[in-house]
């Protein structure tokens, strides 16, 4: 029976090669393997940050990037290597704002049954990090969710799909964003006890507790709500939800285990009120206007927008939201847009989100429009905001680490002593940027030096 590549060639496998020979009547570990070594030669290569070089090359070595230059002077001074060529070569790109819950719907009850069903969540889930990754989506932030236990699946071999930095659980007051709000209140409480990513706190020392509850649970980034949301059912978008108190308590407490906080806002009374708590991410972002975007850059913040899922919502007529939370994304829509193209023109750090939850059936009508793979959209909608394809590019690359704070990888760049993340495209986003969309174009995908997809190797678990 033929084994699985993966399984013999991923990241937790290669941690693991050690062949054992009986010598003598006792085990004797052999000589480690030698890490691979390779060039990667393009016609353009965009590398993340900085212009673009015309027919450039990498050298990897293992699973970091060792050289980047012209291909002529890499090419005859690592002659001897095995090469790669593709068209255009960039990094892998990042998603800094999903959620691994397979909902069918934007509503409570579908929330709901995802965390009753965890089996069947997990079953759904694992398909989409497969179509993530075949387009081209190296790594992944989870902003709450099954994450942190996909990401083991993942790094042990037994899934094939992106690196996950996982928030583990969305935290709201009681009541806000993060509640579900039909459920009885012991009910709810009972599915916090054990393991929902939707938790609430309320006061200093609950929101300490909770922080370090996501610490323990393993959570690179912590997801605070400094609003109310769309998705959730009584709640104002508008509405401040978190006090001024309450959120610079958690972004102290994160600090100390060097996370940052992201918060969910829209609201521009809850976006102010984050930035001077300290936030390093804003997600969504609905309301911010100059002044917000002013103090995000004097904050150093970054942006993450998730305009596919808005886009998404409003084409899906209803059909995707709860009656409440498509009214909602009525009311918000415009003012996200408008938020979009302040932030670009005023010079704010943007990073790529969508806000996706995961991939409808074949069987639903919404199939071909909410699905995971499809992420490269938010790319297209920061171009139509006012971004150049190069600065939507970076915003999806070189910005995705940012929203990691100090747990930031050495990710999103073709840069020497950096992750070999990278993907090859057939043909120039730059030009085009919408051929970044799904994995039609996307002709190879390396993580961690790794190849996952050449042309004549798909991806596959098998």
């Amino acid at each position: 029976m033929r084994g699985n590549p993966f399984l013999t060639s991923g990241p937790a496998a290669a941690s693991s090669m050690e062949d054992l020979s009986i010598e003598d009547g006792s085990w004797t570990k052999e000589e480690e393997p030698k890490k691979d070594k390779f060039i990667v030669e393009s016609e353009l290569l965009i590398p993340g940050k900085g212009d673009p070089i015309t027919n450039g090359s990498i050298v990897v070595e293992g699973n970091k990037i060792t050289k980047v230059g012209h291909s002529s002077s890499i090419a005859t001074e690592y002659s001897h290597l095995p090469k790669y060529n593709v068209k255009v070569l960039m990094p892998g790109m990042w998603d800094c704002h999903v959620h691994f819950i397979a909902v069918q719907a934007v509503a409570w009850d579908a929330i709901l049954q995802s965390q009753q069903k965890q089996a069947l969540t997990g079953a759904r889930c694992a398909p989409d990090l497969m179509r993530l990754l075949d387009a081209g989506f190296t790594s992944v932030r989870e902003m709450a969710g099954c994450g942190i236990q996909l990401d083991e699946a993942v790094e042990e071999g037994s899934l094939v799909g992106p690196k996950i930095y996982s928030s583990n659980s969305i935290i709201s007051p009681t009541g806000g964003h993060a509640d579900l709000h039909p459920l009885p209140k012991p009910w709810f409480d009972d599915l916090c006890a054990h393991g929902s990513p939707f938790q609430t706190a309320d006061g200093v020392p609950e929101c300490l507790k909770i922080v370090r509850m996501q610490l323990r649970a393993g959570a690179k980034v912590i997801k605070i709500c400094g609003s109310g949301g769309v998705g959730s059912e009584l709640d104002n978008p508008v509405d401040q939800q978190f006090s001024s108190e309450e959120m610079e308590a958690m972004v102290q407490e994160a600090a100390r285990a060097q996370r940052i906080i992201g918060a969910h806002c829209h609201g521009k009374a809850g976006i102010m009120a984050a930035l001077h708590a300290g936030v390093k991410t804003i997600e969504h972002g609905s309301y911010l206007d100059d002044e917000a975007a002013d103090l995000m850059i004097e904050k150093n913040a970054i942006l993450v927008t998730t305009r596919l899922i808005v886009e998404n919502g409003l084409k899906s007529n209803k059909d995707f939201f709860s009656s409440r939370g498509y009214a909602k994304l009525r009311e918000i829509a415009a003012h996200q847009f408008n938020a979009m193209q302040t932030a670009i023109r005023k010079g704010v750090t943007c990073a790529i989100g969508t806000d996706s939850t995961g991939t409808l059936p074949p069987g639903n009508p919404l199939s071909k429009l909410v699905r995971q793979g499809l992420n490269a959209m938010e790319l297209y909608y920061h171009v139509k905001a006012g971004m150049t394809p190069l600065q939507a590019i970076e915003a999806a690359t070189a910005n995705g680490p940012l929203t990691l704070g100090p747990q930031a990888p050495k990710a999103g760049q073709l840069k020497e002593g950096y992750d070999a993340d990278f993907i090859g495209v057939d043909a120039n986003p730059l030009e085009d940027i919408k051929i970044l969309i799904g994995p039609d174009h996307v002709s190879h995908v390396w993580k961690q030096g790794i190849c996952y997809k050449s042309p004549g190797k798909p991806i596959s678990f098998i």
